[in-house]
């Protein structure tokens, strides 16, 4: 038996091709990642120019009390080779439940690898069982420097961060923690809501953008919809019967749900679209389908239900208690609106998650940033609400650029020529790849726009 067994193996690796025989013997990547303490390679797929791994690392559920629990938090490896500089990822939300190759703005700018990495506590990168009030920017930070500090052993060239929106607020915490982790961080559309309540950047942004008449147009949309709340809630509360969506864990009821939508919608058509879908918004004489379904295109009536918002509600409760939330005036809908105290964050958890704001991270972060921080780009659109509130770059070998007219998705190929080529030129310095280097995506890697679910930052 042992003899067959041994004469089957080899006319396996007869059928190999010898390049794959040869890796199938001598795999020094597989194998210096599965030395690294804590990490697991679940799988491997190969394209052209580069391996792609799917991992989970063993991080403490608290870092100040490593030794209290444990959680696999879920990451990627884009793999080009040893030699290039490694970016560092986050969404700042959790990874796709399948994940597939895909690649960063400055992973393709640098010819990098790239780590991806799960927040902690998107699911199923949460501890069990989970503790709420690990789930910190400080946690999080500590979490990325763990798994940095691991792979160094294996890329020991230059590291540079990068996150869109909510994942570009990561990096920056991290950046803050731990500076020394990274050569650089490029941060996408991340907005800095250093004094929660103080939120006239985001009121004088909605009384600007665009040109008058679609501002107006948007605005008739919430009036109309509010006024015609009894026929809408009915149709909501119609379709939840139909999908199975309900309110009662989070939002609360129906009611709640329409009103939340549509003082969301014209955020959400602002963070989505351009001003050229101005065209598209009904007018105040549009039918109820008409409108009803325009809003559902824009915000979705099915988000703000339990099945909707818990996904979500690790960033709902960083935002409550942390990351702060825009506060918006909504002095257009005067007399319309049957909550006033309903936009807030702590709206869309359950009760057990609610908690008070603490003003001091957000604070701290600013002030570092705008004083003592070094190597950081902020890419912002401007015509993005996120947009709105931005971080101040320190003096040190940092910049910011605005996209003309982008949105959400505002990136270095769309700021302006000079503007890319100095911001393009900064990110290449900081990694030590050659200033003329042409970016040339692979075939069969898909550009990852950065900015994570299609609702919130």
């Amino acid at each position: 038996m042992r003899y067959r067994i041994g004469a089957i193996l080899a006319s396996l690796l007869m059928v190999l091709s010898p390049a794959t025989a040869a890796r199938a013997a001598d795999d020094p990547l597989l194998d210096q990642l599965k030395a690294v303490p804590g990490l697991s390679v679940v799988s491997e797929t190969q394209g052209t120019g580069y391996r792609f791994f799917v991992l989970t690392y063993r991080q403490p559920a608290d870092h100040r009390h490593p030794g209290q629990g444990s959680y696999e938090q879920r990451l990627t490896l884009l793999h080009r080779s040893a030699g290039s500089p490694t970016v560092l990822y986050t969404n700042g939300y959790g990874l796709a439940a399948s994940p597939r190759p895909t690649e960063t703005e400055p992973t393709r700018l640098l010819g990098a690898n790239q780590v991806s990495v799960e927040h902690r506590f998107f699911t199923p990168s949460r501890p069990a069982p989970a503790d709420w009030s690990d789930l910190n920017i400080w946690q999080e930070a500590s979490d990325e420097h763990r798994i940095v500090t691991a792979l160094k052993g294996v890329y020991s060239g230059r590291w540079i961060q990068t996150g869109g929106s909510k994942g570009g607020m990561t990096s920056v915490y991290h950046r803050r923690f731990y500076p020394g982790d990274v050569d650089g961080v490029v941060a996408y559309v991340a907005p800095d809501d250093v004094i929660n309540a103080a939120d006239k950047a985001y009121d004088g942004f909605f009384d600007t953008v665009g040109t008058e008449s679609c501002r107006a147009a948007l605005a008739d949309v919430q009036r109309e919809a509010l006024l015609r709340r009894d026929r809408f809630v009915a149709r909501l509360q119609a379709d939840a019967t139909a999908n199975g969506w309900t309110f009662s864990t989070s939002i609360g009821t129906a009611d709640r749900s329409f009103e939340m939508t549509v003082l969301d919608t014209v955020w959400a058509f602002w963070q989505y679209s351009s001003a050229a879908d101005c065209a598209t918004v009904p007018a105040s004489t549009a039918t109820d389908d008409e409108l009803y379904d325009w809003i559902d295109g824009v915000a979705g009536w099915s988000f703000y239900t339990d099945q909707g918002l818990e996904p979500y509600w690790p960033y709902y409760y960083q935002a409550a208690g942390q990351l702060g939330w825009p506060s918006l005036r909504f002095e257009h809908l005067r007399g319309l609106r049957a909550y006033p105290g309903l936009y807030t964050a702590n709206s869309s958890l359950p009760a057990e998650l609610r908690r008070a704001y603490n003003p001091v991270p957000m604070l701290d972060v600013d002030l570092w940033v705008r004083t003592a921080s070094e190597r950081m780009l902020f890419i912002y659109g401007q015509n993005d609400p996120w947009s709105a509130e931005r971080f101040t770059p320190s003096r040190h070998d940092s910049a910011l650029y605005v996209a003309p007219g982008a949105n959400h998705g505002a990136n270095i190929a769309k700021l302006t020529a000079a503007d890319a080529a100095e911001a393009t030129a900064m990110l290449r310095r900081w990694a030590g790849v050659p200033a003329g280097l042409r970016s040339v995506p692979s075939s069969d890697l898909p550009l990852d726009d950065m900015i994570g679910p299609r609702r919130r930052p």
